[in-house]
């Protein structure tokens, strides 16, 4: 509240007062030359003057006092011998009272005595109205500092915001902030986090220092104690708590008065200590010199305690919430990753391409939002947008761990157990064969003792090399039909005839050489998986979009679900799981579409396909483009802008957050 400044009577000449008789304290009594008016800088008071200073006659000085302009605070005693009613009334408006000067003196003092009370009382109703609105107004600057500081999501702006919002209700021209943590072995410090100063444009380190009652921002942090210093050079002796003087040595700056004061949350425990530094009479204010410092430094005051602490135990609490929405983040950033390494885990071969999509359509957004002509040039993600496209990406193939692993590790057309079979299938004929020439050769002693067997020998062995080359024949064009390929081939009438030759097994049963599965295997016309193993693996995407749509996301990553639902739709309605056409497929998708497919074809750790080198996989994208299948825009921007190149750089994860936050490679 402002302080009602001492009353003041003013006289001008030809009017005596008694102060004494009049019986009011704290009144100055303030003489007037002839013509002069109060000015009002006496203070607020009452103006004691004869009629007749204002003219001759009752008009001149109705004219007179109803052009007059009086200081709000003032009131106009007019010493006249005639009554009231002689003015007119805007004239008469801008007089308190009437003295007559006949009076007796009593009756003059009690008069004088009324309008210096009234004055007063309006006085004290002003300071009062003043100081309510002052109260007023800090309220609102206090809701509104509790308003911003719970909605700041980042905590190292918040912590800036705290500090400066302190400064700024108490005109503090520095200030640092202190955070309470644990050490290595579990015992509590405080950490130095921010400094602020309107005077110095100085560099800081954090670093720490013990939480006792030695420094002045331990003492507050053990003891929960405001501090509040005239003047820290000048401590007193019975104190625990010291200043350094070494920063104001280093820097030339004069560290005077401070207010120190613990960030308490609602439980009362100290998570943290605010130090304000050399309060001013006015913010903007540059403290340049020693004389400054001496002149314009001024100590912090009751109110300022108040404000700071009612700050300190918002901020106290904003920080512990966003410290529990960091948490939780990392929580759930550790059960994103643990996801993502499940999948990778079932399919080692895309090991890295959850990472690289998301990188990918990260770049991809950043260069939308720097379009600004063309069909995109209305787009722009912000930074929760962002976020939400590096969850999407990071869990877009999440499903997967509801796919059979032996689909996944499938990198050929047969699986490996087929591939034994046959092996040791071709083996055993291979066996049975040199079984049944040796057992001619034997027959062909026994039957011709005498005769020469090396004509007869080298033919049944001749018989036997051609029969195992053709074993080995067959073996190698199953071999070569089992590698998948990119493109549909034809031709696979070998492997029918390979399939149609027979052999006894061991009990004398007659068996193919291939077998009905194993065949119809092989004969993949594309790829390396036959329909219901493409539909198992393309089934990922609604298992995906089941997992994410049961977790409770914020609004801002509402789409989340959605966008990895779509990302292998096409805009012509052929893809797939819910032929979405361009109208009806998220944008976000859009691009990670285009993110999904390079990937897939540049990717090195694929089992069943070479990667594909960066012309081959950008001509592959513009036959899709053709087919419309991808956004040609998109496509355009990620050839042009050369995006391609983020995937065959190192330390994607890293690349990840600074396309979210620093929008830098």
């Amino acid at each position: 509240m402002q302080a009602v400044r001492a009353l003041a009577l003013y006289t001008s000449p030809g009017v005596h007062v008694d102060l004494a008789a009049i019986g009011v304290d704290g009144v100055a009594l303030r003489e007037l030359a002839a013509g002069d008016l109060p000015d009002g800088e006496g203070g607020p008071g009452v103006w004691l003057t004869p009629a007749g200073s204002f003219g001759e006659t009752a008009e001149a000085i109705s004219e007179r006092l109803a052009a007059l302009e009086l200081p709000r605070d003032l009131c106009l005693v007019l010493v006249s011998e005639v009554e009231e009613t002689f003015l007119a009334p805007a004239a008469d408006e801008r007089v308190f009272s009437y003295l007559n000067p006949h009076a007796p003196a009593h009756l003059q003092a009690k008069a004088v005595r009324s309008a210096l009370l009234t004055v007063r009382l309006r006085s004290e109703q002003q300071g009062l109205a003043e100081g309510l609105q002052a109260r007023d107004e800090q309220l609102r600057e206090l809701n509104n500092i509790g308003v911003a500081l719970s909605a700041e999501r980042d905590v190292d702006r918040l912590l800036g915001l705290i500090l400066l919002k302190a400064r700024e209700i108490t005109r503090a021209d520095a200030g640092s902030l202190y955070l309470v943590e644990d050490d290595e072995q579990g015992q509590q410090r405080l950490r130095f986090k921010l400094s602020q100063n309107d005077s110095l444009d100085l560099d800081y380190t954090e670093f720490t220092i013990p939480l006792d009652t030695r420094s002045l921002a331990g003492y507050t942090g053990t003891t929960g104690e405001v501090l509040r210093l005239a003047d820290v050079y000048s401590l007193p002796d019975d104190v625990d708590y010291s200043f350094s003087t070494s920063w104001d040595q280093q820097t030339g700056y004069r560290t005077k008065s401070m207010l120190v004061v613990p960030m308490k949350n609602n439980k009362g425990e100290i998570r943290g200590v605010l130090q304000l530094i050399n309060r001013k009479p006015s913010s903007e204010l540059k403290l340049t010199s020693p004389e400054a410092f001496e002149r314009e430094v001024i100590e912090f005051d009751g109110r300022s305690e108040e404000l700071v602490e009612s700050l300190a135990s918002q901020a106290a609490v904003a920080l512990e919430n966003q410290l529990l929405l960091q948490n939780i983040s990392n929580i759930f950033e550790g059960v994103l990753m643990g996801w993502v390494k499940a999948v990778e885990d079932r399919d080692p071969a895309t090991a890295g391409h959850s990472h690289r999509v998301t990188a990918l359509t990260l770049g991809l957004a950043r260069e939308v939002n720097r379009v600004t002509t063309g069909p995109y040039a209305d787009i722009h993600f912000n930074q929760q947008q962002l976020e939400q496209l590096r969850y999407a990406g990071l869990l877009h193939d999440i499903g997967k761990i509801y796919v059979r692993a032996e689909v996944f590790l499938k990198a050929k057309k047969l699986y490996s157990h087929h591939l034994r079979m046959i092996q040791e299938r071709f083996d055993f004929v291979r066996r049975t064969l040199e079984a049944e020439y040796n057992r001619r050769k034997l027959e062909l002693m026994i039957d011709n003792p005498r005769s020469d067997y090396a004509r007869r020998f080298e033919e049944i062995d001749r018989a036997f090399r051609q029969q195992c080359e053709e074993i080995d024949d067959y073996f190698e064009t199953v071999l070569l039909a089992n590698e998948p390929t990119v493109l549909e081939e034809g031709r696979f009438e070998r492997l029918a005839e390979i399939a149609g030759n027979t052999y006894k097994d061991i009990y004398g049963h007659s068996q193919h050489l291939l077998q009905t599965e194993e065949l119809r295997l092989l004969n993949i016309r594309r790829g390396n998986l036959d329909e219901s193993e493409r539909r198992e693996i393309e089934s990922h995407v609604d298992w995906s979009y089941r997992i994410l749509v049961r977790i409770p996301w914020t609004p801002e990553l509402q789409q989340i679900p959605f966008i990895a639902w779509a990302h292998h739709e096409k805009l012509d309605g052929s893809g797939y799981p819910n032929k979405l056409n361009s109208e009806q497929i998220p944008f976000e998708a859009k691009m990670m579409t285009i993110a999904d497919i390079y990937d897939a074809l540049t990717a090195a750790d694929r089992p069943y396909k070479k990667a594909q080198p960066i012309e081959s996989a950008l001509r592959i994208l513009g036959f899709e483009r053709d087919d419309n299948h991808i956004d040609a825009e998109l496509l355009r921007l990620f050839t042009e802008r050369q995006v391609y190149r983020i995937a065959h750089m190192d330390r994607v994860e890293e690349i990840i957050n600074r396309l979210i936050y620093e929008d830098v490679l």
